[in-house]
């Protein structure tokens, strides 16, 4: 009876959140999840429909070491590197998800069912790496619903348009800014235009834009609480809601305009934001703030499971709450910037923060399984 229940209440809002268009996606992978059955029950139960990975998140798992034991003593007998080691648990665990996830794949054209793997992160300031490396993972994965993840750097910009050009979709990540927004579209669509020249079916190509949120407010609100006025207070939680909803508006702007007229015509998939970084870090606020405030069609919002709990027990799907609000999304913007805090100024520190991050959550990984290994009597240099 408890399970009844516990999957009617998961059915309404998540239920209610993916018939407003928005996808579903799970910010979270591991061998254990996979095994357990866990991920295909999300998919079964939960309005599930995509994963995404990271640095992060593989760091948390394979560290862990819980799940991966057998793997790392084969790995260990082979006499493998630490990098094929990592790589080599990091594509099996997207692999198998791909195929839990291929059911949704076939039923939405590919629309959805995606599971997505990011480049080395040590890489994205080097567009050359970055392209050999996505191609690379497409290999390895070797899944038609696989995303290749590659950061809006402006050396990741130009990796971007080669590889959607070589027909492999791809999540872009670490999108903080508008600006760079409107660079990784132009990028995609330059791809595509790539694709086309090479007669390459553009139906087949798909591609979601990472548009991180809530790092937005926490960097923001901090530079707030430090000037301790009631001018700054009242803006405290509203610029990252603000920064996405201009996001979207410009979605509408460039996918709505001639350039992409001539691609969709001749079948390609617009690039669709995709909602990044949605769990609050502020507890003060409501756990589905970045849920509930981001309903817009045609988007993608991927959660790590506890604020998928959160919205299943109490969000608030209220239909669209992104389109109605440009005009105050602009004026929350500018009273922030009229306070003193440069939007420019933060969006790169962002950026630069995100990479970083990844590179030495990517950094622990490789100890970790270099640590394993050593302890099987492997050497691993």
């Amino acid at each position: 009876m408890i399970k009844v229940t516990e999957a009617t209440a998961t059915a309404g809002a998540l239920k209610r959140l993916s018939d407003e268009g928005v996808s579903i996606w799970l910010d979270d992978l591991s061998r254990k999840r996979i095994e357990s059955g866990n991920l295909a029950e999300l998919v079964e139960n939960s309005n599930v429909v995509g994963v995404t990975t990271n640095p992060s998140i593989f760091q948390a798992a394979i560290g862990s070491g819980e799940g991966y034991e057998e793997q790392l003593a084969d790995l260990a007998v082979r006499g493998v590197t630490v990098e094929e080691a990592v790589r080599m648990m990091t594509t099996a665990d997207v692999r198998a998800a791909a195929d839990i996830l291929r059911p949704v794949y076939d039923a939405t054209g590919g629309r959805d069912g995606r599971v997505s793997i990011e480049v080395d992160p040590r890489l994205a300031h080097d567009t050359k790496a970055t392209i050999a490396e996505a191609k690379q993972l497409a290999w390895l994965v070797d899944r038609p619903n696989v995303m290749i993840k590659i950061p809006a750097t402006r050396a990741g910009l130009p990796a971007i348009t080669e590889v959607i050009g070589l027909g492999i979709s791809v999540n872009v990540t670490l999108i903080f800014s508008l600006e760079r927004y409107r660079e990784v579209m132009d990028a995609y669509l330059a791809g595509l235009e790539k694709a086309a020249a090479k007669g390459l079916d553009l139906s087949a190509i798909h591609s979601v834009a990472s548009f991180f949120v809530s790092r937005v407010d926490s960097e923001i609100d901090k530079r707030l609480d430090g000037l301790s006025s009631p001018e700054a207070s009242v803006l405290k939680g509203k610029a990252a809601l603000a920064n996405a909803r201009l996001a979207y508006e410009a979605y509408e702007e460039v996918f709505g305009g001639g350039r992409w007229t001539a691609l969709g015509s001749a079948r390609a998939n617009k690039q669709r934001p995709l909602w990044a970084s949605t769990g609050v870090k502020d507890p003060s606020y409501k756990d589905t703030l970045y849920v509930d405030e981001l309903v817009a069609p045609g988007t993608v919002n991927t959660m790590p499971e506890a604020t998928l709990n959160a919205t299943a027990d109490h969000g608030e799907i209220t239909g669209d709450t992104v389109t109605g609000g440009y005009a105050q999304a602009r004026a929350d913007l500018a009273a922030v910037e009229a306070l003193g805090i440069s939007y420019d100024e933060v969006v790169q520190k962002l950026e630069d923060e995100g990479v970083a991050k990844f590179e030495t959550a990517w950094q622990d990984l490789l100890d970790a399984v270099a640590k394993s290994l050593d302890s099987k009597g492997v050497e691993t240099e």
